[in-house]
C-alpha cells in the first residue's frame, strides 16, 4: 500500500493539464465568497470578474503545452482539446459582456448566475479534454445542470418552461450516454476510448451487434446534445424561451464540446472504413441537414428560425467527421470559429431588440414582422443583421462561406461527391430563409410600432460585441486563410 501511494506524485498528476479548469473553479468560488462577504456587489463586478477568469483560462489553454496527458492519464491535451478549449472560452468571452445591457435582468443580479456559467464552462472543457468515458459523463452532467438553472433564472414563464424541457430531454440524453458507456466498457474492457477501440479491433469488432448497438446508443446521446434529428425536439422551444444571448451561447459552446466527444469516439471506427459506422453518420447528417432546413423555411419567429438553422450547421459539420482525414479536424474548428462570430452577432442584435412585452406577436418575441422596414427606422442595425444573415447563409465572401468551402473540399477529396451535392443543395435552401429576414428589413414598410425595436436594450458593451463579430464576419476574406493555417498547425 505504501509503495502504491509513493508512486503518486505531482509530476505524475501533471496538474498543468488542468490549469484552465482550475482557474475557472477558483473564479467561481471567488465570486460566491465575494458575494457572501459583501452583499452590495453589483452586476458590473460579477461580469468583469467572470471575464477576468475566463481570459486567464483562455491564456492557459492557448499557450499551455500540447500533446500532454495528466491526472492518471484521464486528461488528454491534444489538438482536439486545445482547439475546443479555445473556441469554448472565446464564445464565453463574447457571451458574458452581453449581460451589460441597458436593462438589468433578474438573473444578472445574482452571483450564482455567473458562478454557474463558470462551472458550465469547466464541464465543457472536461468533455473536450479527456478520452475517459466516465470523466466525459461528469463534464456533461456538470455543464448541463448549470445550463438548466441559468435558463430558469431568467424568471419568465417561457424561460422556466424551456429549462424544464431542456432538463427532461437532457436527462434522457444522460441515460442514453450512461447506457452506451456501460456497453462500451463491457465490450472494450476499459474506460479509455482509445483502449476500448484497440481491444475491439483485436476482436475484429465482435460481437458485431453489441458494438454497433453501443455506438448507436452513444450516437443517440450525442445527437441530443447536437440537436440532430430525431433528437432535436427540445431545441426550438429552448431557444424561444431562453434569453437571446444564452440561446446563442447554447448553439456554440455545448456543441463544440459534444463534437470533440464525437470525434474521439467515432473517428477511429470511421477511419477503419467500417461500413455500418459510416452509414449511421451519413444518414444522420443528411436527414438532419435537409429536414432542419425545410422546417426553418416555415418559421415565423427569427429565434426559432436560427434554432433550426444551427441544427443544419451542426449536420454540415458532422459531414467532416464522416470523411475523417487529415483535413477534416482542422475544417471542423475553422467552421466553428467563423460560425461563432456570425451567430453571436445575430443573437446580440436580437438581444438589443428585446422588448418587455410581446409588442408584435401574441406568442413570439422576435417575429419576422418585427423587423419590417428596419432599414428606415434603424439603418445600422438592419445592415449589421443583413451581414450576419448573408454570412450564415454561406454567401461569399463572408465568414461562414469559407468554412463551408473548407468542409466541402474535404468531402470531395475523400470521394463523397453525392454528399457534397446534398450539402450544396441544402446551402441553397438555407439562403431562402436567411434572405427572408433581409426582405422584411429592406423591402417592406415599417411596423406601426416603429422606433421601439432597437433602443430598448442596446448598450456600449453590446455594441462592442456586435462590432467585433461584424469585423470578423466582414474581414473573413483576409482572416479565413490565417485561421485555416493556424487550426491546421494545431491539428498536426
Amino acid at each position: 500500500m505504501q509503495d502504491t501511494i509513493s508512486l503518486i506524485t505531482l509530476e505524475s498528476l501533471n496538474l498543468s493539464t488542468l490549469l484552465p479548469m482550475i482557474v475557472l473553479c477558483v473564479g467561481a468560488l471567488f465570486i460566491m465568497c465575494a458575494d457572501m462577504l459583501k452583499k452590495e456587489l453589483g452586476r458590473n463586478f460579477y461580469i468583469w470578474a467572470t471575464m477576468l477568469f475566463l481570459s486567464l483560462s483562455l491564456g492557459f489553454a492557448a499557450f499551455g503545452e500540447k500533446n500532454e496527458s495528466g491526472f492518471f492519464g484521464m486528461m488528454t491535451i491534444d489538438s482536439i482539446a486545445k482547439l475546443s478549449q479555445i473556441v469554448i472560452l472565446a464564445a464565453s468571452l463574447l457571451f458574458v459582456p452581453l449581460s451589460l445591457c441597458k436593462k438589468e435582468f433578474s438573473e444578472h443580479r445574482f452571483a450564482e448566475y455567473f458562478t454557474l456559467l463558470l462551472f458550465a464552462v469547466v464541464g465543457f472543457l472536461f468533455m473536450a479534454s479527456t478520452t475517459n468515458i466516465i470523466l466525459i459523463f461528469i463534464g456533461l452532467e456538470t455543464a448541463s445542470l448549470c445550463l438548466y438553472t441559468m435558463i430558469a433564472m431568467h424568471n419568465r414563464t417561457k424561460a422556466v418552461e424551456a429549462a424544464l424541457k431542456y432538463f427532461t430531454m437532457g436527462a434522457l440524453a444522460s441515460g442514453f450516454y450512461a447506457f452506451g458507456a456501460m456497453m462500451l466498457y463491457a465490450l472494450g474492457a476499459s474506460a479509455d476510448i482509445n483502449e476500448i477501440f484497440t481491444n475491439l479491433a483485436k476482436k475484429e469488432f465482435e460481437p458485431l451487434l453489441g458494438v454497433a448497438g453501443a455506438l448507436a446508443v452513444m450516437l443517440g446521446a450525442i445527437g441530443f446534445k447536437l440537436a440532430l434529428i430525431p433528437f432535436h425536439t427540445w431545441m426550438p422551444d429552448v431557444y424561444e424561451g431562453s434569453p437571446a444571448p444564452l440561446a446563442g451561447y447554447i448553439s456554440i459552446a455545448p456543441k463544440v464540446a459534444a463534437f470533440a466527444v464525437t470525434v474521439r469516439i467515432f473517428e477511429p471506427f470511421i477511419a477503419e472504413n467500417i461500413l455500418w459506422a459510416e452509414s449511421m453518420f451519413y444518414i444522420l447528417s443528411v436527414v438532419t441537414m435537409t429536414l432542419a432546413n425545410l422546417m426553418a423555411l416555415v418559421q415565423t419567429d427569427v429565434k426559432r428560425m436560427l434554432a433550426f438553422s444551427s441544427m443544419s450547421h451542426a449536420a454540415f459539420i458532422l459531414c467532416a467527421v464522416l470523411v475523417s482525414n487529415e483535413q477534416t479536424n482542422s475544417a471542423i474548428f475553422v467552421y466553428w470559429i467563423l460560425f461563432m462570430f456570425a451567430n453571436m452577432g445575430a443573437f446580440a442584435l436580437l438581444w438589443a431588440a428585446r422588448n418587455d412585452t410581446n409588442l408584435y406577436d401574441v406568442r413570439f418575441q422576435h417575429p419576422f414582422v418585427k423587423f419590417s422596414g428596419l432599414i428606415k427606422t434603424a439603418p445600422v442595425t438592419a445592415m449589421l443583421m443583413a451581414l450576419f444573415m448573408f454570412s450564415l447563409a454561406g454567401i461569399p465572401p463572408f465568414s461562414v462561406f469559407w468554412g463551408k468551402i473548407y468542409i466541402m473540399s474535404a468531402v470531395i477529396n475523400k470521394g463523397y461527391i453525392f454528399l457534397a451535392v446534398i450539402m450544396a443543395l441544402n446551402s441553397a435552401i438555407a439562403v431562402y430563409y436567411y434572405i427572408k429576414l433581409i426582405v422584411y428589413m429592406f423591402l417592406t414598410k415599417p411596423s406601426e410600432i416603429d422606433g421601439k425595436i432597437y433602443a430598448q436594450n442596446a448598450s456600449l458593451t453590446l455594441s462592442v460585441v456586435v462590432a467585433i463579430s461584424a469585423a470578423v464576419t466582414l474581414g473573413a476574406v483576409l482572416l479565413a486563410e490565417p485561421v485555416m493555417r493556424l487550426t491546421h498547425y494545431w491539428t498536426l
